[in-house]
């Protein structure tokens, strides 16, 4: 059996290796997951990035498609707000001057580091994330009586020293002070999930949302127009159902007005907020969805948010070139 395993393992690691000879865009991939790339100026990486994920060249000159703009703004749409917009604790005062606190999921607690945390004040359920990148060392506790802190510790501190910003060159996350937060544990008393909307505006406006559902069995998402319309296509990252039939909530179009007072003045901005119980709560803002590297079911669609995402005319006339740092 050891033999039959450890062959197995051989015959792996020689069609991995000969894929990394033969293909460009995989061995791209395998080397910048291990940091290979790290010290490549930002427009460099994002052309060869683009080219490895996408499968065509990145235009920067002429972009058209939603993902090629979203490089774009990457190199050349960089305000100093954004940072805080995009820090998972920061931008918790950004919002309460917004919108108001009423949007704010409560906060538990906030550490500098892992050790500082006394699991002994958390209640039974709560969420711990860190607050500069997307996932990596988040803990959903719905029982800490069978929680296994150690290992939660052990995966916050990945999630701490991770260099977000490198994975994806998005800017706003590069000076993030890193923190880890605690927040309470939230969920619709009917659904029994954490039904998230995600509304995708495009200067100041929501031209289409979609919505997050069975995340945690198999995640999900339906693309749909402001009239509530399902729209023929998805992420192949979480394919659409377009079987399921979602009931939107009655305070959507609030929904909407307030994804579109945070997004004013922006060229492209998605907002993500939460309904839970017919209550509408912050979740978080995001400048580059998947860091637009993400594959449409239909890539037709990505040609058509394309034309919804008017770039600031500034750079098409040469005024940014002469602060804009790529390194």
């Amino acid at each position: 059996m050891n033999d039959y395993c450890n062959n197995r393992r051989q015959r792996n690691w020689i069609s991995k290796a000969g894929k990394i000879l033969k293909d460009d865009s995989y061995r791209f991939n395998v080397l910048d997951s291990y940091g290979f790339y790290n010290h490549m100026p930002d427009r460099r990486y994002l052309e060869k990035r683009f080219r490895a994920c996408m499968g065509y060249d990145l235009d920067l000159d002429n972009p058209k498609t939603f993902s090629e703009k979203l490089q774009w703004l990457k190199l050349y749409d960089r305000k100093p707000e954004y940072t805080i917009m995009v820090d998972k604790y920061a931008v918790r005062n950004y919002i309460a001057d917004k919108l108001g606190e009423e949007y704010l999921i409560p906060l538990l607690g906030v550490w500098n580091d892992p050790s500082e945390i006394d699991f002994d004040q958390l209640p039974d359920r709560f969420v711990l994330k860190c607050n500069h990148n997307s996932g990596l060392g988040m803990c959903i506790c719905r029982d800490k009586s069978r929680l296994d802190i150690k290992k939660v510790k052990n995966e916050l501190r990945k999630g701490v020293s991770q260099n977000y910003y490198l994975t994806g060159r998005e800017w706003p996350y590069k000076n993030v002070p890193r923190k880890i937060i605690a927040e309470e544990y939230m969920e619709d008393s009917v659904l029994k999930e954490l039904r998230d909307y995600k509304f995708f505006c495009f200067g100041g406006m929501v031209k289409c949302f979609k919505v997050d559902f069975d995340r945690f069995v198999e995640h999900h998402a339906n693309y749909y127009d402001t009239e509530k319309n399902r729209l023929p296509f998805g992420e192949k990252i979480c394919p659409p159902l377009l079987e399921k039939r979602i009931q939107h909530p009655e305070n959507l179009e609030k929904m909407e007005k307030l994804a579109e007072i945070l997004s004013m003045g922006m060229p492209f901005l998605r907002v993500d907020l939460y309904n839970i119980d017919g209550k509408i709560y912050f979740g978080e803002m995001t400048f580059f969805p998947d860091s637009g590297f993400g594959r449409f079911t239909d890539e037709e669609w990505n040609k058509t948010l394309g034309t919804w995402l008017q770039l600031p005319r500034e750079k098409r006339l040469g005024l940014f070139d002469r602060f804009v740092d790529f390194d």
